[in-house]
């Protein structure tokens, strides 16, 4: 598997802290089957993001590591003016890989119209937003029909995995089948910050997937999908259902 959305890179911002806790990260991701994984630490207002210094960590990470996992370099863009002015500029800086795919985390408190015409602007440079975790975005929650209308304009949308679980609440829970049983979801990504609250463990969701929504669409979010990510090659996705209403999972039946 390949996990697009993690806070491995140490010293950063809120996820591991020392070079033992990210390489803690990397050994359980590799034990549960992941094989890639993008750094991605913070830009917004607490946390600086400097894509030279995240090259440099990654680079010392991987010397490291070894052959434990492959590292590649992201970044959980938080979409506010001074960063879309950077990126309109530099988008390279804080594209996975220097490719075209953008992770883009939205503000709890933010008018979607207004972010759906910021959005626009970086989809008419090339820039395809990633849109992450909208299931624990209150906006979004509420506004399934126009998340999915900036899916038919570009965009692309990441669930976390632990969402499935209900580890951040019955409303991500719910949203998060909502947004599969419609087809809107293109990635399952662990956003990991540690390896005990919030770990970079996929296996769990991988198998939920495959279970409910069957094995196709769980390769897809989880292998094929950020695949091509990684490696900048476009993504061909169909337009979203309507939505069926959300069922009660067991996550671990």
């Amino acid at each position: 598997m390949v996990d697009i959305h993690s806070h491995i890179l140490p010293g950063l911002d809120d996820g591991a802290q020392t070079l033992d806790e990210t390489l803690a990260m990397l050994r359980l991701a590799a034990e549960n089957g992941t094989t890639d994984i993008v750094a991605t630490p913070h830009a917004n207002s607490s946390y600086a993001y400097h894509s030279e210094v995240v090259e440099q960590l990654i680079a010392e990470v991987a010397a490291a590591a070894g052959d434990l996992i492959r590292l590649h370099r992201g970044c959980d863009f938080h979409l506010n003016f001074d960063n879309l002015s950077s990126a309109l500029e530099y988008p390279q800086q804080y594209t996975i890989n220097a490719g075209r795919y953008l992770m883009v985390e939205l503000p709890d408190l933010a008018s979607l119209p207004v972010m759906r015409t910021v959005l626009g602007r970086l989809l008419a440079v090339r820039i395809v937003p990633v849109i992450t975790h909208p299931e624990r975005n209150g906006p979004l929650c509420a506004n399934l029909s126009e998340l999915e209308s900036w899916v038919r304009d570009g965009c692309l949308l990441q669930v976390t995995a632990q969402s499935f679980s209900g580890r951040f609440g019955q409303t991500a829970q719910r949203v998060a089948e909502t947004l599969m049983n419609s087809g809107s979801v293109h990635f399952v990504a662990s956003d990991a910050h540690d390896c005990q609250d919030r770990p970079p463990n996929l296996a769990p969701a991988y198998f939920h997937v495959v279970q409910h929504w069957g094995q196709e669409y769980a390769d897809a979010l989880f292998i094929d999908h950020p695949t091509a990510v990684v490696m900048d090659e476009p993504i061909f996705v169909a337009a979203p259902k309507p939505a069926k209403k959300a069922s009660r999972f067991s996550f671990w039946k």
